[in-house]
Protein backbone atom coordinates (compact mmCIF):
# COMPACT_ATOMS: atom_id res chain seq x y z
CA UNK A 1 0.00 0.00 0.00
CA UNK A 2 1.34 3.87 -1.15
CA UNK A 3 2.57 6.02 1.29
CA UNK A 4 -0.20 8.78 0.58
CA UNK A 5 -2.99 5.77 0.74
CA UNK A 6 -1.89 4.68 3.83
CA UNK A 7 -1.70 7.80 6.14
CA UNK A 8 -5.17 9.22 3.88
CA UNK A 9 -6.95 6.06 5.39
CA UNK A 10 -5.73 6.28 8.80
CA UNK A 11 -5.99 9.99 9.18
CA UNK A 12 -9.35 9.71 8.24
CA UNK A 13 -10.26 6.86 10.23
CA UNK A 14 -8.81 8.38 13.48
CA UNK A 15 -10.32 11.65 12.54
CA UNK A 16 -14.07 9.65 12.86
CA UNK A 17 -13.16 7.95 15.76
CA UNK A 18 -12.36 11.02 17.38
CA UNK A 19 -15.70 12.17 16.36
CA UNK A 20 -17.04 8.84 18.36
CA UNK A 21 -14.75 9.40 21.53
CA UNK A 22 -16.57 12.61 21.71
CA UNK A 23 -19.80 11.32 21.43
CA UNK A 24 -19.00 8.83 24.28
CA UNK A 25 -17.78 11.83 26.79
CA UNK A 26 -20.84 13.62 26.26
CA UNK A 27 -22.88 10.60 27.02
CA UNK A 28 -20.54 10.19 30.11
CA UNK A 29 -21.80 13.42 31.38
CA UNK A 30 -25.55 13.28 30.36
CA UNK A 31 -24.92 10.13 32.09
CA UNK A 32 -23.80 11.67 35.51
CA UNK A 33 -26.56 14.44 35.38
CA UNK A 34 -29.48 11.35 36.12
CA UNK A 35 -30.46 10.60 39.96
CA UNK A 36 -30.54 6.92 38.90
CA UNK A 37 -27.51 5.37 40.62
CA UNK A 38 -27.75 2.46 38.20
CA UNK A 39 -27.14 4.66 35.17
CA UNK A 40 -24.25 7.21 37.37
CA UNK A 41 -22.44 3.95 38.48
CA UNK A 42 -22.10 3.51 34.63
CA UNK A 43 -20.75 7.29 34.47
CA UNK A 44 -17.17 6.48 35.01
CA UNK A 45 -16.89 3.37 32.49
CA UNK A 46 -18.07 5.62 29.83
CA UNK A 47 -16.17 8.65 30.23
CA UNK A 48 -12.90 6.84 30.37
CA UNK A 49 -13.66 4.57 27.63
CA UNK A 50 -14.24 7.72 25.45
CA UNK A 51 -11.03 9.35 26.74
CA UNK A 52 -9.00 5.95 25.55
CA UNK A 53 -10.83 6.07 22.03
CA UNK A 54 -9.72 9.91 21.72
CA UNK A 55 -6.64 9.41 22.82
CA UNK A 56 -5.12 6.78 20.54
CA UNK A 57 -7.37 8.79 17.71
CA UNK A 58 -5.56 11.52 18.10
CA UNK A 59 -1.85 9.93 18.50
CA UNK A 60 -3.05 7.99 14.85
CA UNK A 61 -4.20 11.65 14.02
CA UNK A 62 -1.16 13.42 13.87
CA UNK A 63 1.18 10.00 13.29
CA UNK A 64 -0.71 10.32 9.74
CA UNK A 65 -0.90 13.86 9.52
CA UNK A 66 2.72 14.50 10.04
CA UNK A 67 3.77 11.27 8.79
CA UNK A 68 5.83 10.62 12.02
CA UNK A 69 6.98 6.65 12.63
CA UNK A 70 7.16 7.36 16.19
CA UNK A 71 3.77 8.55 16.59
CA UNK A 72 2.77 5.58 14.13
CA UNK A 73 4.73 3.16 16.73
CA UNK A 74 2.98 4.24 19.52
CA UNK A 75 -0.24 4.06 17.86
CA UNK A 76 0.08 0.69 16.74
CA UNK A 77 1.25 -0.53 20.32
CA UNK A 78 -2.26 1.16 21.37
CA UNK A 79 -4.07 -0.31 19.17
CA UNK A 80 -2.60 -3.85 19.79
CA UNK A 81 -3.23 -3.25 23.07
CA UNK A 82 -7.04 -3.25 22.26
CA UNK A 83 -6.81 -5.91 20.09
CA UNK A 84 -5.47 -8.47 22.45
CA UNK A 85 -8.39 -6.94 25.35
CA UNK A 86 -10.57 -7.34 23.03
CA UNK A 87 -9.92 -10.99 22.20
CA UNK A 88 -9.51 -11.76 25.47
CA UNK A 89 -12.31 -10.62 26.79
CA UNK A 90 -14.52 -12.39 23.51
CA UNK A 91 -13.18 -15.68 24.34
CA UNK A 92 -13.85 -15.45 27.91
CA UNK A 93 -17.68 -14.16 27.07
CA UNK A 94 -18.18 -17.03 24.94
CA UNK A 95 -17.13 -19.43 27.95
CA UNK A 96 -18.66 -17.85 30.71
CA UNK A 97 -22.30 -17.77 28.48
CA UNK A 98 -21.21 -21.37 27.40
CA UNK A 99 -23.72 -23.17 29.72
CA UNK A 100 -27.25 -21.96 31.35
CA UNK A 101 -30.62 -22.42 29.86
CA UNK A 102 -34.18 -22.10 30.72
CA UNK A 103 -36.90 -24.74 31.41
CA UNK A 104 -39.91 -25.36 29.71
CA UNK A 105 -43.07 -25.40 31.77
CA UNK A 106 -46.21 -27.23 30.80
CA UNK A 107 -48.84 -24.59 29.65
CA UNK A 108 -46.74 -21.51 29.57
CA UNK A 109 -44.95 -20.11 26.59
CA UNK A 110 -42.25 -18.44 28.78
CA UNK A 111 -39.47 -20.48 30.40
CA UNK A 112 -38.13 -20.68 34.09
CA UNK A 113 -34.57 -20.55 35.39
CA UNK A 114 -32.82 -22.24 37.77
CA UNK A 115 -29.02 -20.41 39.10
CA UNK A 116 -27.46 -23.23 39.16
CA UNK A 117 -27.55 -24.36 35.60
CA UNK A 118 -25.03 -20.88 34.39
CA UNK A 119 -21.37 -20.64 34.88
CA UNK A 120 -19.71 -20.42 38.32
CA UNK A 121 -18.19 -17.18 37.02
CA UNK A 122 -22.00 -16.05 37.13
CA UNK A 123 -22.83 -17.61 40.10
CA UNK A 124 -20.22 -15.95 42.39
CA UNK A 125 -21.20 -12.16 40.79
CA UNK A 126 -24.50 -12.83 41.62
CA UNK A 127 -24.57 -14.58 44.90
CA UNK A 128 -21.74 -11.68 46.09
CA UNK A 129 -24.09 -9.56 48.77
CA UNK A 130 -23.16 -6.54 47.53
CA UNK A 131 -23.42 -6.97 44.08
CA UNK A 132 -26.66 -8.70 44.44
CA UNK A 133 -27.79 -5.58 46.73
CA UNK A 134 -27.00 -2.73 44.30
CA UNK A 135 -28.72 -4.68 41.06
CA UNK A 136 -31.59 -5.52 43.22
CA UNK A 137 -31.92 -1.95 43.76
CA UNK A 138 -31.70 -1.05 40.13
CA UNK A 139 -34.33 -4.28 39.73
CA UNK A 140 -36.95 -2.44 41.84
CA UNK A 141 -36.69 0.85 40.47
CA UNK A 142 -37.17 -0.79 37.00
CA UNK A 143 -40.46 -1.04 35.45
CA UNK A 144 -39.82 -5.05 34.28
CA UNK A 145 -42.37 -5.64 36.86
CA UNK A 146 -43.91 -2.87 37.57
CA UNK A 147 -45.65 -2.39 34.40
CA UNK A 148 -46.41 -6.13 33.96
CA UNK A 149 -50.50 -4.81 35.01
CA UNK A 150 -50.95 -2.47 32.45
CA UNK A 151 -49.10 -4.88 29.91
CA UNK A 152 -51.72 -7.66 30.63
CA UNK A 153 -55.05 -6.45 31.46
CA UNK A 154 -56.37 -9.92 32.13
CA UNK A 155 -55.47 -12.98 33.54
CA UNK A 156 -55.68 -15.14 30.30
CA UNK A 157 -53.25 -12.85 28.77
CA UNK A 158 -50.79 -12.49 31.46
CA UNK A 159 -50.74 -16.48 31.22
CA UNK A 160 -49.96 -16.91 27.48
CA UNK A 161 -47.51 -13.92 27.60
CA UNK A 162 -43.79 -14.80 26.60
CA UNK A 163 -42.02 -13.21 29.65
CA UNK A 164 -38.90 -12.48 29.56
CA UNK A 165 -36.31 -14.02 31.97
CA UNK A 166 -35.99 -11.18 34.61
CA UNK A 167 -39.69 -11.03 34.17
CA UNK A 168 -40.48 -14.54 34.64
CA UNK A 169 -37.80 -15.02 37.44
CA UNK A 170 -38.14 -11.62 39.48
CA UNK A 171 -41.22 -10.50 39.04
CA UNK A 172 -43.10 -13.66 39.93
CA UNK A 173 -43.15 -16.73 42.21
CA UNK A 174 -41.61 -20.41 40.81
CA UNK A 175 -44.49 -22.17 39.19
CA UNK A 176 -43.56 -25.13 41.29
CA UNK A 177 -45.28 -22.99 44.19
CA UNK A 178 -48.71 -23.30 42.75
CA UNK A 179 -49.93 -20.08 44.09
CA UNK A 180 -52.63 -19.14 42.27
CA UNK A 181 -52.52 -15.78 39.88
CA UNK A 182 -55.07 -13.29 40.57
CA UNK A 183 -53.71 -10.54 38.17
CA UNK A 184 -50.64 -10.13 36.63
CA UNK A 185 -48.73 -8.69 39.78
CA UNK A 186 -51.28 -10.30 42.73
CA UNK A 187 -50.60 -14.24 43.64
CA UNK A 188 -53.10 -15.29 46.32
CA UNK A 189 -50.14 -16.30 49.16
CA UNK A 190 -53.05 -17.96 51.34
CA UNK A 191 -52.61 -20.97 49.75
CA UNK A 192 -49.63 -23.45 50.71
CA UNK A 193 -47.23 -24.02 48.64
CA UNK A 194 -47.02 -27.80 47.48
CA UNK A 195 -43.18 -27.40 46.89
CA UNK A 196 -39.75 -26.98 48.76
CA UNK A 197 -38.29 -24.37 47.18
CA UNK A 198 -37.08 -21.64 49.26
CA UNK A 199 -37.93 -19.29 46.64
CA UNK A 200 -41.90 -19.52 47.38
CA UNK A 201 -41.15 -18.15 51.07
CA UNK A 202 -39.59 -14.96 49.86
CA UNK A 203 -42.10 -14.09 47.30
CA UNK A 204 -44.51 -11.18 47.95
CA UNK A 205 -46.82 -8.93 46.13
CA UNK A 206 -45.24 -5.87 47.22
CA UNK A 207 -43.67 -4.15 44.78
CA UNK A 208 -40.45 -3.62 46.49
CA UNK A 209 -40.19 -6.88 47.46
CA UNK A 210 -41.82 -9.12 44.48
CA UNK A 211 -39.25 -12.08 43.86
CA UNK A 212 -36.25 -9.77 44.19
CA UNK A 213 -34.85 -12.25 46.75
CA UNK A 214 -35.10 -15.15 45.04
CA UNK A 215 -32.64 -17.67 43.50
CA UNK A 216 -35.36 -17.82 40.44
CA UNK A 217 -34.29 -14.34 40.13
CA UNK A 218 -30.94 -14.09 40.26
CA UNK A 219 -31.14 -16.84 37.22
CA UNK A 220 -33.57 -14.48 35.42
CA UNK A 221 -30.67 -11.94 35.79
CA UNK A 222 -28.23 -14.43 34.47
CA UNK A 223 -30.12 -15.23 31.58
CA UNK A 224 -30.24 -11.61 30.60
CA UNK A 225 -26.73 -11.44 31.31
CA UNK A 226 -25.72 -14.25 28.90
CA UNK A 227 -27.72 -12.88 26.19
CA UNK A 228 -26.63 -9.66 26.11
CA UNK A 229 -22.61 -10.85 25.92
CA UNK A 230 -23.37 -12.99 23.63
CA UNK A 231 -24.40 -9.94 21.81
CA UNK A 232 -21.34 -8.19 22.70
CA UNK A 233 -19.24 -11.29 22.03
CA UNK A 234 -20.38 -11.52 18.43
CA UNK A 235 -20.07 -7.67 18.16
CA UNK A 236 -16.25 -7.79 19.43
CA UNK A 237 -15.77 -10.42 16.56
CA UNK A 238 -16.94 -8.09 13.80
CA UNK A 239 -14.99 -5.17 15.77
CA UNK A 240 -11.52 -7.34 15.83
CA UNK A 241 -11.53 -7.95 12.14
CA UNK A 242 -12.03 -3.97 11.75
CA UNK A 243 -9.55 -2.72 13.72
CA UNK A 244 -7.34 -5.58 12.64
CA UNK A 245 -7.48 -4.24 9.15
CA UNK A 246 -6.93 -0.74 10.15
CA UNK A 247 -3.82 -2.15 12.11
CA UNK A 248 -2.39 -3.35 9.07
CA UNK A 249 -2.87 -0.49 7.14
CA UNK A 250 -1.18 1.52 9.91
CA UNK A 251 1.71 -1.09 9.90
CA UNK A 252 1.82 -0.07 5.82
CA UNK A 253 2.00 3.71 7.15
CA UNK A 254 4.40 3.30 9.76
CA UNK A 255 6.69 1.48 7.70
CA UNK A 256 6.27 4.10 4.82
CA UNK A 257 6.51 7.46 6.76
CA UNK A 258 10.00 4.94 8.42
CA UNK A 259 10.99 4.69 4.57
CA UNK A 260 10.15 8.45 3.79
CA UNK A 261 12.05 9.41 7.01
CA UNK A 262 15.37 7.65 6.15
CA UNK A 263 15.21 9.25 2.59
CA UNK A 264 15.36 12.34 3.63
Amino acid sequence: MGMGTSTFVIRWINFLTMLLAVAVIIFGVWMSTHHDGCRRSLTLPVLGLGGFIFVVSIVGFLGALKKNSILLWIYLILLFIILIAILVFTVLAFIVTNSGSGHTVAGLRYKEYQLKDYSSWFLKQLNNTNNWKRLKTCLVKSDDCNNLANKYKTLKSYKSAKLTPIESGCCRPPSECGYPAVNASYYDLSFHPISSNKDCKLYRNSRSIKCYNCASCKAGVAQYMKTEWRVVAIFNVALFVILSIIYFVGCCARRNAAGNHLKA
